[in-house]
């Protein structure tokens, strides 16, 4: 009989080691499933959300907080950074920042590096140095009872945060309602749990430095992308804001098109990667110009300033000469003839004078009307070659240009402030942008933003620069983007080479483009029906 009390506890033994076994197996599962969870998490709200949610899930508990560690040695605290309350979901969370020091659980296990287990937080040992904050259980009628506090250490165990687990439950899916629940429900951290969280809050605390390094990263980047926007803006102050609205229209018809339903582009879907590679591609879209000349950039007029003003004193120093002329010639005649038919004489010298300064204030208007960039009319082309064969002499009788060569091709530009080489020079800052772009190491997330960026003057139908691509060899990203630059250039009140156009105007003009084959006629659809174009859209 022995031998069979002996043979069933030996069975018995066998059994619960297995069962033992198998749970901690399951366990190990479930914290390497976790753990590689934890480790492929680059967003750190997101990270921390899942940190709470899990520990709460693999302990049964019904509420848990998280704590950060901030601040330099000597004036560290703690922020609240996040809650979850299963049996007060509308419990609403405030992030704040409180004392590290012994006073309170969280600041005890950050200060000791010593997890706490609580049996019941309204019946504190008489000697300890920390206290519950009950405020939360008085606004809302809720009862912490049983509470598990780790500190969270990272690879150099260096405490830096704290994970608060309150009221393990016997079901996970109770809900601890009224002080009947919680006594039949809420238990004791076990010894195994502490071990179970302990461990998952050490793959924890390494995901949150990885997390905060990453952020930390972003910010640099984010930084970097914001200087060169600046640096752009400076070197062409009347583009201010371009770059940032493009980027922006652009992130929401982005949107847009990962909503659609139908038409060609409902299979296409923007991951929230690659709407921050269109955000940066957008940004950094007009880099180039770095690469051109800062006065070609802010050329406003089709002379230069400094030449219009050579004009103006040439303009000056002839209409002064004519006057030295017209003085000349009275005291001449007075010296020779007396006032023997002076009268006559001054009458004819004064039309004569009249009519060389009206010749001359008409000679600077036409070259004030041509200087604007706009279409050149017939006429004052015309007048523009009469000038430029007109010659006066200077204070060494040398016979010089009205206007010489260089300011007459300037003059004679048919449309715009640019002549072909300066257009030339603005267009390369495309080439400029993707040479710059493309020398930096991007990630793998980011590794299109040189293309995209590259071809955002490129027309469908091969009409655009630099390399006159067409159709399916320009990205989706580049044809919005196409679509964003177009509608800011158009509407930018800041150009002062042109007037800006209405908001409905714009659109006409772009659905000209679409109808002629250059703008994508699906996508400008889509920007106009959302009204991506309006701020708030």
């Amino acid at each position: 009989m022995r031998a069979g009390y002996r043979e069933a506890a030996a069975r018995a033994e066998t059994t619960r080691a297995r069962a033992e076994a198998a749970s901690r197996g399951r366990e190990i599962a479930e914290l390497t499933h976790i753990g590689v969870a934890l480790g492929t998490e680059r967003d750190l709200d997101t990270l921390l959300d899942l940190i709470l949610t899990q520990s709460r899930r693999i302990t049964s508990s019904d509420a848990g907080s998280l704590y950060l560690i901030e601040g330099e040695p000597g004036e560290k605290r703690l922020r609240f950074r996040l809650a979850q309350t299963y049996s007060k979901p509308e419990a609403p969370f405030v992030e704040f920042t409180m004392p590290m020091d012994r006073s309170s659980l969280a600041g005890y296990a950050a200060v000791t590096g010593e997890p706490l287990v609580i049996d019941d937080a309204y019946f504190l040992p008489p000697d300890v140095e920390y206290t519950i904050n009950r405020s939360f259980d008085e606004r809302y009628g809720y009862r912490t009872k049983s509470m598990l506090v780790i500190p969270m250490k990272d690879h150099k165990e260096q405490v830096i945060g704290v994970l608060q687990l309150i009221n393990r439950k016997r079901r996970f899916e109770a809900v601890l309602a009224t002080p009947r629940d919680v006594d039949q429900q809420v238990v004791p951290f076990s010894k195994r749990t502490v071990e179970l969280v302990t461990a998952l809050a050490g793959q924890a605390a390494v995901a949150i430095e990885n997390g905060q390094l990453y952020r930390e990263i972003e910010r640099l980047f984010e930084g970097f992308v914001q200087a060169a926007v600046r640096a752009i803006e400076q070197r062409d102050p009347t583009t201010f804001g371009h770059s940032g609205r493009v980027a922006d229209m652009t992130v929401r018809l982005a949107a847009v098109v990962d909503r659609a339903e139908d038409g060609p582009y409902r299979t296409v879907r923007f991951s929230r990667e690659q709407l921050r590679e269109i955000r940066y591609a957008g940004l950094l879209h007009d880099f180039g110009k770095v690469g051109v000349r800062e006065q070609v950039l802010v050329k406003a007029k089709k002379l230069y300033p400094l030449q219009l003003e050579l004009i103006r004193q040439r303009h000056d120093f002839v209409r002064r000469s004519a006057e030295r002329e017209f003085w000349r010639k009275r005291a001449e005649f007075l010296e020779t003839h007396g006032r023997k038919g002076y009268e006559q004489f001054l009458r004819t010298l004064e039309q004569e004078h009249a009519a060389e300064l009206g010749e001359l204030e008409h000679f600077m208007t036409t070259v004030l009307q041509a200087n604007e960039p706009t279409v050149l009319p017939a006429t004052h082309f015309e007048e523009l070659l009469v000038l430029a064969g007109r010659t006066y002499q200077d204070l060494s009788g040398v016979p010089r240009p009205y206007l010489t060569d260089r300011e007459v091709r300037y003059l004679t530009i048919p449309k715009g402030s640019l002549d072909e080489t300066e257009r030339l020079e603005i267009e390369s800052h495309v080439n400029h942008t993707y040479s710059f772009l493309k020398e930096i190491p991007w990630t793998r997330e980011l590794h299109d933003i040189p293309l995209i960026a590259y071809g955002h003057h490129e027309k469908l139908d091969g009409h655009g620069y630099p390399r006159g691509v067409t159709g399916d060899a320009i990205p989706v990203q580049t044809r919005m983007m196409t679509i964003s630059d177009i509608y800011d250039a158009l509407t930018a009140a800041d150009r002062p080479y042109k007037s800006a156009v209405a908001p409905a105007r714009a659109l006409d003009i772009m659905d000209e483009e679409v109808r002629a084959g250059q703008l994508d006629g699906q996508l400008f659809q889509l920007f106009v029906d959302a009204k991506v174009f309006e701020p708030n859209a």
